[in-house]
């Protein structure tokens, strides 16, 4: 359809225009395509005649993830089988997969989002990009694959691990750019700064995607390998990594507006809030065909940033990602999510950036352990004294008193895909 051609905007009326136009066409697409859809939007006693503007989107009802999955596997589609070419699934690890579908149209316009991002990062034709994303199911790895190979870039699959292959080929195919999850990019910097092998690499970007990340992490990676770090957001219900970057101004997460309709509300009440307050992102996709999402709960904590971004991009940007609304815990009545600790222990000189939650009832009560990496160079500081000033910070910032363990640097787990940095063994116990 006209409509879901790709058009540059340069204002942001141009923008709001095409949102628009756009979102009426997704709604109707997906009110005539699909039985699920539909009954829920007449239950909502909504429809497309009820859109005039981008603001009526907030007639209709938001859609949780708990909806998708109970509609596995096809129970959102809105195209004939003959028009799907591919499918992914979520990473998650309880339940049914969250099984997404594309048509081509779909990867096309994926991989054009790809585009954008390596272009905002500053690559060009010239780069080699070597990918250590995992493949299969993930949106990651093939992705992020096409994407480069869409930019015409010289490409190495090389897959997520092995450490040793990789430095090999960063060093004998003179990569220029790679691509890996957070927890990953930090144990391949880690390695080539422990064998100085820095000068021997033609490395000048990192493009972290598929996990949350932190600006302390980022900023570790950076200092290690003198490079550029961009983060890439995305998930599975919205096509993939890929949707979006931080521009070289790092001053939050854009997101391409002409895909999507941004909104940020109320975990608790579903109900919008005003940019700049934190809360649970919603994305509404404007051209997606096979699965169109509309009102979605991402489960993603950040905010919407107001007004223009120095490198004048037009389209919507979002803080860093604090956590996933599942990610939250409580502790002895308080709520905190993983990004608030990260954001603790950046305050903190003389710790890295991995840590590790320990959550466990003892005699009735809630304990939390906290396991820090310490940085080798600052040894000199006494162990119980960065100890006792780590817990007195998280007091002061979370409300919440743990018992803080700091372990050896590289002490604590890496990982080639999500680390899991919270361990909750309190349901496995008895109160």
């Amino acid at each position: 359809m006209s409509n879901t051609q790709l058009a540059p905007v340069s204002t942001p009326e141009e923008l709001k225009a095409l949102q628009c136009d756009r979102l009426k066409w997704s709604v109707a697409h997906a009110y005539h395509n699909n039985e699920y859809y539909r009954r829920k939007f007449q239950a909502a006693c909504v429809g497309p005649d009820d859109l005039h503007s981008v603001e009526d989107l907030r007639r209709f009802p938001l859609l949780d993830k708990e909806e998708v999955q109970r509609n596995y596997p096809f129970g959102l589609r809105c195209v004939p089988f003959a028009d799907i070419v591919r499918i992914h699934a979520s990473s998650g690890t309880t339940g049914k997969k969250t099984v997404v579908y594309y048509t081509q149209k779909d990867i096309d316009d994926w991989m054009e989002m790809y585009v954008r991002c390596f272009r905002m990062a500053g690559l060009t034709r010239d780069d080699r990009f070597q990918l250590m994303a995992g493949y299969g199911l993930w949106t990651a790895g093939v992705g992020f694959q096409l994407g480069s190979e869409r930019m015409g870039m010289l490409t190495v699959p090389a897959g997520p691990g092995n450490i040793e292959l990789q430095l090999e080929l960063m060093m004998d195919l003179r990569t220029t750019c790679i691509g890996s999850t957070s927890s990953f990019a930090l144990a391949i910097a880690e390695e080539i700064a422990a064998r100085g092998i820095r000068d021997k690499l033609a490395l000048r970007t990192v493009i972290l995607g598929s996990e949350r990340t932190s600006d302390q992490l980022i900023q570790q990676v950076r200092d290690l390998l003198n490079v550029e770090v961009f983060d890439c957001p995305g998930m599975t219900e919205l096509y993939g990594p890929g949707t979006g970057l931080d521009c070289r101004y790092h001053q939050g997460l854009h997101w391409y507006g002409d895909y999507f309709i941004l909104e940020v509300v109320d975990p608790a009440t579903g109900e919008p809030l005003p940019e700049g307050e934190e809360g649970e992102l919603v994305a509404t996709t404007l051209i997606k065909e096979a699965m169109p999402m509309i009102r979605y709960r991402t489960r993603d904590v950040c905010r919407l940033i107001p007004g223009p971004c120095p490198c004048g991009s037009v389209h919507p940007r979002t803080s860093r990602l604090l956590g996933r609304v599942d990610d939250m815990f409580k502790f002895r009545g308080v709520a905190i999510f993983p990004g608030q600790i990260e954001h603790v222990l950046a305050g903190v000189p003389g710790v890295g950036v991995e840590y590790q939650v320990l959550l466990q009832r003892d005699r009735g009560r809630d304990a939390m352990v906290l396991r820090v990496e310490r940085l080798p160079e600052e040894a000199k500081i006494p162990a119980p004294e960065l100890e006792a000033r780590i817990s007195q910070r998280m007091k002061e910032r979370l409300g919440a008193t743990p018992q803080v363990e700091l372990v050896p640097h590289k002490g604590l787990p890496r990982s080639e895909k999500k680390t899991k940095r919270v361990l909750d063994m309190r349901e496995r116990e008895p109160a």
